[in-house]
């Protein structure tokens, strides 16, 4: 009796044993199974995403283009092209379309349009949405913040490219030689070894890409030795300016040449210039510069337009009349943009170089006259603006201290802009 009771224990726990070991087999096929299938629905998620993810089509527009062509060198079916144009048109007008800004077409992962983004200008977004064959479009900003960076760099052979090299835009030459253009001709002046810092405002996209230029409130050029120095401030109207940092005044009653980077002096002024053409000795009261057809040429002073039409071998000119008793003439135009009795302000393009007129080739013929009598315009001693009076000494000194230590920095700064301490203050 008691052997059998001490059997059927054993045998018990055996069986409780197998019972165990099959019940643990079943649940680690359930486990390989559940991963299993979470192999391999990650693998199809992967696959979807990487089907959904179609690059976007960036195409520029070209001279001549309008959106609907645009939009069918993007792929897009002149259908559909016509029919987002005329969507589009409720939102911008398409007139203001301009070569060389940028269509972004983004498809769903079947192929399908989804959405077509124009970039008006740095702060615009024209967006247009896609869905069953309707559209639906947009202006919407372009979100974007504004930091104070410094720029430096060196010149090796053009400024143009010393910033490009520096990782700017052409936008901060145009800037830099409007703001010196008054003391150097960056045509002639610039010298291998030259030297310019900035600082100023950058808008950045959240990208981090350079979205456009703010204000300069510093810059520096360093021409053969000769430091040339601007600091942004405001004159007694309270008009924004640049001015030394002992406080005199950048801008001049004239700029140092007509054209934007100026070009080679091909003939001076001469009281006996052999003439190419009627090949006998003639005065010559102005100074040529050897330019292409089409270079911009730009009025050194702001003032009145008394003449703007054809005047025999001078071919198409510009006459301008400006304070002091001075005039300045603009010869050989192919284009001229303004009409007499037009005002024009300092640095403004009045026409392009053209060979219009006695001429052997395309040049712009520039004269300068002061009270009736012709002067050299490149001995001319170029009358300065006033300075920072006394009365707004005070603030000016503030400014100076405030942005030279950051403009002699030589480690790269970005900050978050904060409020400005120019154009400020009681006047």
């Amino acid at each position: 009796m008691n052997r059998r009771l001490l059997v059927i224990p054993g045998v018990a726990l055996a069986l409780l044993a197998a019972i165990g070991v099959l019940a643990w087999h079943r649940q680690h096929k359930i486990e390989e199974e559940v991963i299993r299938e979470a192999d391999q629905a990650h693998t199809e998620e992967v696959k979807q995403e990487a089907q959904a993810e179609i690059p976007p089509l960036e195409t520029r527009i070209g001279p001549g283009d309008n959106f609907p062509s645009a939009l069918q060198k993007s792929g897009i079916s002149a259908e559909d092209a016509a029919a987002i144009s005329n969507v589009a048109q409720r939102a911008f007008n398409m007139r203001q379309i301009r070569a060389g800004n940028t269509i972004v077409v983004m498809r769903n992962p079947y192929g399908g349009l989804r959405e077509i983004d124009y970039k008006i200008d740095a702060d615009r977004m024209l967006q247009i949405s896609a869905g069953n064959h309707n559209f639906t479009a947009d202006v919407k900003p372009i979100p974007s913040k504004t930091e104070i960076a410094n720029i430096a760099g060196t010149i090796d052979d053009s400024l143009f490219n010393a910033v490009a090299q520096s990782g700017e835009s052409s936008e901060l030459t145009l800037q830099l030689a409007q703001i010196f253009g008054y003391d150097l001709d960056f045509y002639t002046d610039p010298r291998r070894g030259d030297t310019f810092r900035v600082v100023l405002e950058k808008k950045k996209y959240a990208d981090g890409k350079t979205a456009g230029y703010g204000k300069i409130l510093a810059a520096e050029y360093n021409n053969g030795g000769k430091k040339y120095q601007a600091l942004l401030f405001h004159d007694e109207t309270g008009r924004s300016g640049y001015y030394t940092a002992d406080g005199k005044a950048l801008q001049k009653s004239f700029l140092r040449s007509p054209l934007k980077f100026g070009a080679p002096v091909t003939s001076h002024f001469s009281k006996a210039r052999f003439h190419p053409i009627l090949k006998r000795y003639r005065p010559h009261m102005g100074t040529d510069y050897g330019a292409p057809v089409g270079t911009p040429v730009q009025t050194i002073g702001s003032g009145r337009v008394v003449f703007a039409g054809r005047k025999g071998g001078e071919g198409n000119m510009v006459q301008i009349a400006h304070t002091n008793g001075y005039e300045t003439m603009y010869l050989h135009l192919s284009r001229m943009y303004v009409r007499p009795g037009e005002h024009v302000e300092i640095g403004k393009t009045i026409g392009l170089v053209g060979s219009t007129g006695l001429s052997t080739g395309p040049h712009l013929d520039f004269r300068i006259m002061q009270r009736g009598q012709y002067q050299n315009f490149e001995k001319l001693g170029l009358p300065p603006s006033d300075p920072v009076s006394k009365k707004y000494w005070p603030e000016f000194a503030l400014v100076r201290e405030h942005w030279l230590p950051l403009l002699q920095n030589p480690t790269p700064i970005t900050a978050r802009v904060v409020p400005p301490i120019v154009s400020t203050g009681s006047r």
